[in-house]
């Protein structure tokens, strides 16, 4: 059961910042189109927003001033109304496309994080946990998403609008104007300070999300072993002081988000104060800084834009956190990942286009794997097999032969050449080589669902007809048929509600309803009693006719269907045996 310190790669990460606001660039431009509607509408709303303070304040002029009656101000009050209608219907259009664009944007980011995984291979996600990897996909690319649909277009909003209010304000007043000018970019200046600690915060706050998702996500796999083991209540305790520390977490990013939102409130207050008090002095002629009279309509334009030369700045603040949020959980992204796909990711070539049409020789010479745990397994080892045979690999369990199965269809590394059908085996594009090979573990994942559909994995488009021969191919009808929905009774996650050789026998149904070149198989038969085992064989052997077929098996009576017969030596060696001196072999290790 995979375990997660409480210091993680995360926190471990020192990356540039540069970086990560160029990857959170480069990946706005998968929805450009909806993130450039989310960023033009707050610019024509601004436009809609001095056109509704002009009309506002020349109503209210003529009323009080000219004593125009309403019923004379019908049109101006409509084109009023109309505005307002106008900026509500933008504002919608706009929050519409941000969340648009920010949906492209994540399915993009995942799509990109799961073929990082799908290249890494199994070697590399055995040393993650699971359950921190999924929380990364998951959770991380989900706190991107008011970066994009909220702050992004606030941002633009922010450094354009406000800056275009005063200096258009000063024709009407030019003192309204410095005053908006001056204390307009004082806001950002404080809300940055703040939101370097809000971005520290926010790192803190997603590490240990992390970390508890990986915590829950591992404990909840192992929880009949530590129920068994007495541990259950031990992990209630470290489960619930993770989740206390995250609690922790973020009620302190919330108190940085409550500060730069008092420091925006201060100088916003401030600064419509300064136009309310310049304004008011003025009309009551104790200020007179114009040197010429202050129309109505004047003072009240100015006074109704004072408030909106903030409004952006105010939004922006009010999404400042998902900036300090998003950069954090691109930092977590990296670190886990080892850098950021799309940016610093790698080239991987495609690959050969590699289309065997019937058998294939397989050829590895100098094969060497090591891991970390076992140490050596293989060593210079050397093998061949002829296109269209059949080869038992033999040996005791630890030997290697799981291992060797795993590297030939490319889910372990290893060093040394390799090649299948006189193609390097590094050069074959993965989906000609998913599509060439067929590989069966020891242990086949099943999903939640019933047994067809667990078997239609193997071809998403087989019918209901090739579903069943398969089953039928595969001895599974065996059980299927005496359950109540037959093969379309459900079963649960990891095969639950299964025997070990039933759920072996679900998985080899999905290897026949495809058509490989290669068929690795490890332990195929293994869970089966003897009756079941010869007819199963009997079905891979005519399934493997015109096929290559490898196969790692205890069995004796397995071995002696296949054309030759390999061990794996004391040496780490793939050396050839013959039959009977395999099995006095067997019986020794026995």
């Amino acid at each position: 059961m995979n375990t997660v310190e409480s210091t993680t790669a995360a926190e471990k990460a020192v990356r540039p910042p540069a970086i990560e606001a160029k990857w959170l660039r480069t990946r706005g431009r998968v929805g450009r189109r909806a993130m450039g509607i989310a960023i033009l509408v707050p610019l024509v709303s601004a436009c809609l927003t001095v056109a509704q303070a002009y009309w506002l304040a020349t109503i209210l002029h003529r009323a009080i001033i000219d004593q125009v009656a309403s019923s004379s101000q019908a049109a101006a009050i409509l084109v009023l109304l109309g505005l307002v209608t106008a900026r509500a219907l933008l504002a919608w259009i706009g929050e519409a496309a941000g969340i648009r664009a920010a949906e492209d944007i994540k399915q993009a980011i995942r799509r990109d994080l799961f073929a990082t995984l799908m290249r890494r291979g199994p070697d590399w996600m055995r040393q993650r946990a699971s359950g921190e990897l999924a929380s990364q996909i998951l959770d991380q690319v989900e706190a991107l998403d008011g970066y994009f649909s909220r702050f992004v277009p606030a941002m633009i909003a922010a450094a354009v609008v406000p800056i275009a209010f005063a200096i258009g304000l000063m024709p009407v007043d030019l003192v309204v104007g410095i005053v908006l000018l001056v204390t307009a970019p004082l806001i950002p200046v404080f809300m940055a300070l703040a939101g370097w600690g809000a971005e520290a915060a926010s790192r803190q706050h997603l590490t240990a999300l992390s970390r508890l998702s990986g915590m829950f996500a591992d404990r909840l796999r192992g929880l009949l072993v530590l129920k068994l083991s007495g541990r259950a209540e031990d992990e209630i305790v470290r489960v619930r002081s993770a989740s206390d520390e995250f609690a922790t977490r973020t009620l302190a990013v919330l108190r940085i988000a409550f500060l730069s939102s008092a420091v925006l409130e201060f100088f916003a207050a401030l600064g419509v104060a300064g136009v309310a008090l310049y304004v008011g002095l003025t009309y009551i002629g104790l200020l007179d800084l114009r040197g010429a009279e202050l129309g109505l309509q004047a003072g009240l334009f100015c006074l109704l834009m004072a408030p909106e030369v903030y409004m952006p700045l105010r939004t922006l603040a009010a999404h400042y956190h998902d900036r300090a949020s998003a950069k954090a959980a691109v930092a977590s992204l990296a670190a886990t990942f080892e850098n950021l796909p799309g940016v610093d990711e790698p080239v991987v070539a495609q690959g050969a286009d590699w289309a065997p049409v019937s058998a294939i020789a397989v050829t590895a010479r100098h094969l060497t794997v090591e891991t970390p745990d076992r140490g050596t397994i293989l060593s210079d080892a050397t093998l061949e097999i002829l296109p269209g045979e059949t080869v038992a690999l033999l040996g005791p369990s630890g030997i290697g032969k799981s291992t060797l199965i795993e590297v030939l269809a490319r889910l372990r590394g290893h060093q040394g050449r390799i090649e299948l059908g006189g193609v390097p085996l590094a050069d074959i594009d993965e989906r000609s080589l998913r599509q060439g090979v067929a590989a069966l573990g020891q242990r086949p994942r099943l999903f939640h669902g019933t047994i067809a559909s667990n078997i239609r994995l193997g071809r998403a488009d087989a019918t209901d007809a090739e579903v069943r021969a398969a089953a039928e191919q595969a001895c599974v009808l065996d059980f299927a048929d005496r359950l109540p929905g037959r093969l379309d009774t459900p079963i649960g996650e990891r095969g639950r509600g299964l025997s070990g050789g039933e759920a072996q026998r679900v998985a080899l149904a999905r290897i026949f309803l495809r058509d490989p070149a290669l068929v690795l198989l490890d332990e195929p038969t293994a869970h089966l009693d003897i009756e079941t085992e010869a007819r199963v064989m009997r079905a891979v052997l005519d399934f493997a006719a015109g096929r290559t077929l490898l196969i790692a098996t205890h069995s004796i009576e397995v071995a002696s269907l296949m054309d030759r017969i390999c061990e794996i030596d004391d040496r780490h060696r793939i050396v050839r045996r013959a039959l009977a001196a395999t099995t006095s072999a067997m019986k020794g290790v026995a």
